[in-house]
C-alpha cells in the first residue's frame, strides 16, 4: 500500500485524473449493479419492466434532445476556446440549445399526451417526468465533460459519488413508502436525484456564462454533431431497442426479466471499460512506432482473457440470477449467455475501430453502426414474435457480431491502404476465439441443471488462468502503460 501511495504521488495531473475517472466509472456501475437485487425483490416483473422501458425510451430520446453535444464536439470546442470566460459562455449556450430542443419536444408531446403514452407504453405522468429528466441530465454531462477536459477530478469525484449514492438511496426510500405504483416511485426517484444534482449545476453554468443563444457556438455544434446523429442513434437503438420491442410483442413483465438478464450479462463490461480507456492510446503509440507485432500479441492475449472470463462467469449464471432477483425472474438464466457473449464482440469491434480512428476513417464507423441497428430491428421483429423475449439476447449477439465483422473489413481496408498490410491482428486466432465464444453461449444452457459439472469446469478454467497468469498480467500492463505514463 505504501508503494502504491508513493507511485500515485509521482503521477502527473493527467494520469491522476485518468485514475480517478476510471474509479468514478467503476463506482457508478458498481453501485448500480449492487442495487439491482434490492429493486427486483421490491418490484414485480411488470413494475421492473416499466422502469426498464422508461430508461430505454429516455436513452433513445436523449439523442434527439441533447444530440450528444457533450461528447467529441465538446472536447473540440474546449480545445479551440482557451480562456475560462469563453468556455463558460460555450457551456451556457449549449445548455440553451438543449433547453430549446427539449421545449420543441414538449410542444410536440403535451398536446397529444394520450397518443404518446399509448405509443411508448408509459403513463402520462411518467412522460412529463421524462421531459424534466431530458432537460436536466445533459447539464450534468456538460459539467462532467469540462471537468474531465480540464483534469479537475476532485470536484468530479464528489459530484459523481453523490449522484451515485443519492439515486438508489432515494429510490429505496420512495419505493418502500409507495403503496401501489412502485414503478412510478422508482422513476420519480431517478428524476428527483437528477434534478437535485444536475439542476444545481445548470443554474451554476447559466450564472457563469450568462448566455442562452450564441450563433457561432450553436452553428459549430450543430454542424459537427448532426452528421454523427445516425451513428449515435444507431448505437442506442442497438443497445435499447430490445426492451421496447419486447414490450410491444410480449408485455412489460418480460421486459423486467430481460433487463435483469441484461444487467448480469453486461457485468463483464466493468473489465472491458477499464481496459478500453487506455488501450486506444497504447495502440496509437505502437502504430506510431510501427510495432505491429506488439499489437497482435496483446490483442490475442486480451481476447483470450476476456473469452475465458465470460466463459467462467456463464458457469455461475443460475447462482447469479438467484442473487440478483427473486424466483419469478429465473427464466433470465437463458438470456444471460448471449448477452454476455455480446460483450466480447463489443470489445472486438472496439479493437478493430482503433486503426480506423488512427487513420481518420470515421465514415465507415457510421455505416457499420446504422447497418447493425437496422438488422437488430428486423431480427427482433421476426424472432421475438416467433420464440419470445429470449430470442432478443441472440439477435443482440448476432448484430454485434455483424458490427465487429464490419469494423474488421473497414479496418483491414484502412491498414492495407495506409501501411500495405494487416499484421496488426491474428485473424485466425480472432476467428477461433469468436467461434469458441459462440459455442459457449449456446452450450452452457445445457449445463445449467448440472451444478457439479459446472463447478468442475470452473476449477479447470481457474487452474488454466493461474498457469498463464504471467502472460495475462503482461498483456494488461502493456495496454495500461501508455495511459499511466501520460
Amino acid at each position: 500500500m505504501k508503494k502504491l501511495i508513493e507511485k500515485y504521488k509521482r503521477l502527473g495531473v493527467t494520469a491522476r485524473a485518468s485514475v480517478w475517472f476510471v474509479f468514478c466509472n467503476l463506482m457508478m456501475k458498481g453501485i448500480s449493479v449492487l442495487t439491482v437485487p434490492l429493486f427486483t425483490r421490491l418490484l414485480t416483473t411488470e413494475q421492473y419492466g416499466t422502469y426498464s422501458l422508461y430508461l430505454s425510451w429516455f436513452n433513445i430520446l436523449t439523442i434527439f434532445t441533447s444530440l450528444n453535444l457533450y461528447y467529441g464536439v465538446f472536447n473540440n470546442a474546449m480545445n479551440r476556446i482557451r480562456d475560462p470566460r469563453g468556455r463558460d459562455v460555450y457551456v451556457s449556450s449549449m445548455q440553451g440549445l438543449v433547453t430549446t430542443l427539449v421545449l420543441v419536444l414538449t410542444a410536440v408531446t403535451l398536446p397529444f399526451l394520450h397518443f404518446w403514452s399509448r405509443l411508448l407504453g408509459l403513463g402520462e405522468a411518467v412522460l412529463c417526468l421524462m421531459l424534466l429528466h431530458l432537460w436536466a441530465e445533459p447539464c450534468a454531462q456538460f459539467w462532467l465533460a469540462r471537468q474531465r477536459f480540464e483534469f479537475n477530478y476532485r470536484h468530479a469525484v464528489v459530484i459523481t459519488l453523490l449522484k451515485s449514492a443519492l439515486n438508489p438511496a432515494l429510490g429505496l426510500w420512495m419505493v418502500l413508502r409507495a403503496e401501489s405504483d412502485r414503478a412510478f416511485a422508482r422513476i420519480l426517484s431517478v428524476v428527483l436525484a437528477e434534478l437535485l444534482t444536475a439542476g444545481c449545476l445548470m443554474v451554476l453554468q447559466f450564472a457563469r456564462g450568462r448566455t442562452f443563444f450564441h450563433r457561432k457556438h450553436w452553428k459549430y455544434a450543430l454542424g459537427f454533431n448532426l452528421p454523427l446523429l445516425p451513428h449515435y442513434l444507431s448505437m442506442v437503438v442497438l443497445s435499447q431497442s430490445d426492451r421496447v420491442m419486447i414490450e410491444k410483442l410480449t408485455g412489460k413483465s418480460n421486459v423486467g426479466i430481460y433487463s435483469v438478464a441484461y444487467s448480469i450479462g453486461m457485468l463483464v463490461q466493468l473489465f472491458t471499460n477499464a481496459i478500453n480507456s487506455s488501450l486506444t492510446p497504447w495502440t496509437y503509440e505502437m502504430l506510431n512506432k510501427k510495432q505491429y507485432g506488439e499489437i497482435r500479441r496483446n490483442a490475442n492475449m486480451l481476447l483470450c482473457a476476456l473469452a475465458g472470463l465470460i466463459a467462467c462467469m456463464l458457469l455461475f449464471v443460475p447462482e447469479a440470477v438467484a442473487i440478483f432477483a427473486a424466483r419469478e425472474y429465473y427464466e433470465a438464466v437463458y438470456v444471460v449467455p448471449p448477452v454476455a457473449c455480446s460483450v466480447f464482440f463489443i470489445f472486438l469491434y472496439n479493437i478493430f475501430a482503433i486503426p480506423q480512428m488512427y487513420f481518420e476513417r470515421q465514415k465507415a464507423m457510421s455505416f457499420a453502426s446504422v447497418a447493425a441497428a437496422l438488422l437488430n430491428l428486423l431480427l427482433n421483429y421476426i424472432f421475438i414474435g416467433m420464440f419470445g423475449y429470449v430470442a432478443a439476447g441472440y439477435t443482440t449477439v448476432a448484430c454485434y457480431l455483424v458490427y465487429s465483422a464490419g469494423h474488421y473489413i473497414f479496418s483491414r481496408r484502412a491498414c492495407m491502404e495506409e501501411i500495405g498490410h494487416f499484421d496488426l491482428y491474428d485473424e485466425k486466432a480472432v476467428l477461433l476465439i469468436s467461434l469458441f465464444m459462440l459455442a459457449v453461449s449456446v452450450g452452457v444452457n445445457f449445463l445449467f441443471p448440472h451444478r457439479l459439472l459446472r463447478y468442475l469446469l470452473a476449477a479447470v478454467a481457474a487452474a488454466g488462468a493461474f498457469r498463464f497468469r504471467r502472460e495475462l498480467l503482461t498483456a494488461l500492463l502493456r495496454s495500461r502503460a501508455s495511459g499511466g505514463e501520460k
